[in-house]
Formats: C-alpha cells, structure tokens, sequence
C-alpha cells in the first residue's frame, strides 16, 4: 500500500522503448512513486514538465536531436527544482562534467542493479547525491575547480577555515587522507580530524559528496 505523504512524480526519459519500458515496470509497485510519465525526446519530456507536475527525472544522454544534457538544461530554467537521475552508457569526462554542471543530482551507469536504482532514486529524493563509483573516480580525479569556476562561490558560505578550504580542494582533486597529509606537511590523524569537520561543515555523509558539493557550489 502506498503511502500518500511519501509518493513523488517520476519522468523517464528515454528513447529505446524495450529500456523505458523495464525502468516503468521497476517503479510501477515502487511505494514512494505516485504517478510514473515516460517520453521518447528531450521534446516530449519538456511538453510533460510544462503540464505535470514533476519531482524526479530519470535521463538518458543518448537522446535524438536534442541531448540530454541540454534537456536537463532546459527543464532546470523552467522547474529549477525538479532533480535528475542521469542513466546512461556515456561516462566520458565531458559527459560527466556537463552532466554535473547541468544539474545532475545523480550519475549512473546502465549496468546498475535495478534495486540499487530504486534506492538512489529515493535518495535523490530525500536530497542526496550520488555518483557511479566508476563515474565518482572520474569526477573526483579529472574534474578541476578551474574547469567548474565559471563564477565565483562564497568561500566563507560554510565558515571553512584557510585549511578546511586546501583540504576541501585536494579532496575534489581526488587526493586520499594520506596524500593530502604528505601534500600539507601534516599528521593522517589531523587530516581525518579536517576532513570531519569539512564533512559537518557541509552537511554531507561522505567525501564525494564533500567534493561534489564543493564543485558545483564552487566552494573553492
């Protein structure tokens, strides 16, 4: 029985039709899912947000004539607060970095286990991010602040001190505990003793959130 203060709306966006299909099935006895739209284009997914209202988008890249990452650009200009699920085979740095920049709350491959879908879907909902661990390698050892610093973000918005911030800045440069310490000239217990604080700071559970966060805030 589904539980009514729990359900949200889900698009699928998704241009094979056997695909969308077994993405529609997997949520239709989802309890937190009220009503489930699909579309085949960007174009069509852009006419359902116009006239529905929706919480929670599943997108492939992949799309005819318009791409997904441009689709994903579109729908935030005009319901900035609906958030993305990005299932794709593309896991190219660009398409990452774009992907992210667009908006993208989550990055997952097509080979995700269905349940694990269901479960970062749900997270999305409650807010979270969440990244392939594939595509979290690639986000974390590629993407630089000088790629994503298009603006500048307010570096003291969370209250980081001067090292919080250089700490904060290795961990999107991928750098472990161990590195960083070697890196600044410091003690691995005084580097976690950091990292915690940068973790409460942020209000997030895990380093790659730390690191997304700081991306796409452009924290540092």
């Amino acid at each position: 029985m589904k539980t009514e203060t729990l359900q949200s709306n889900i698009l699928i966006v998704e241009d094979h039709e056997l695909t969308r299909f077994g993405l529609k099935t997997t949520f239709s006895d989802v309890d937190f899912i009220s009503t489930i739209y699909e579309a085949g284009s960007a174009e069509k997914a852009y006419e359902i947000v116009k006239n529905n209202k929706i919480d929670i988008i599943i997108m492939d890249l992949g799309l005819p004539e318009v791409d997904g990452i441009t689709a994903i650009k579109s729908i935030k200009d005009l319901k900035p607060e609906i958030k993305f699920v990005v299932l794709t085979s593309h896991n190219d740095k660009k398409d990452v970095l774009n992907s992210l920049k667009a908006g993208a709350n989550a990055y997952c491959s097509k080979e995700i286990n269905l349940q694990r879908l269901i479960e970062v879907v749900h997270s999305v909902i409650d807010g979270a991010s969440w990244f392939d661990p594939s595509i979290a390698s690639i986000v974390l050892g590629a993407v630089t602040t000088t790629q994503m610093n298009d603006c500048n973000g307010s570096e003291n918005e969370y209250n980081l001190t001067t090292r919080e911030r250089q700490i904060l800045k290795l961990i999107t440069e991928g750098y472990s505990n161990v590195e960083i310490a070697n890196s600044l000239v410091v003690s691995v217990n005084t580097t976690k003793v950091h990292v915690a604080s940068i973790l409460q700071k942020l209000e997030v559970e895990d380093r790659l959130q730390a690191a997304i966060k700081a991306l796409k805030e452009h924290i540092v």
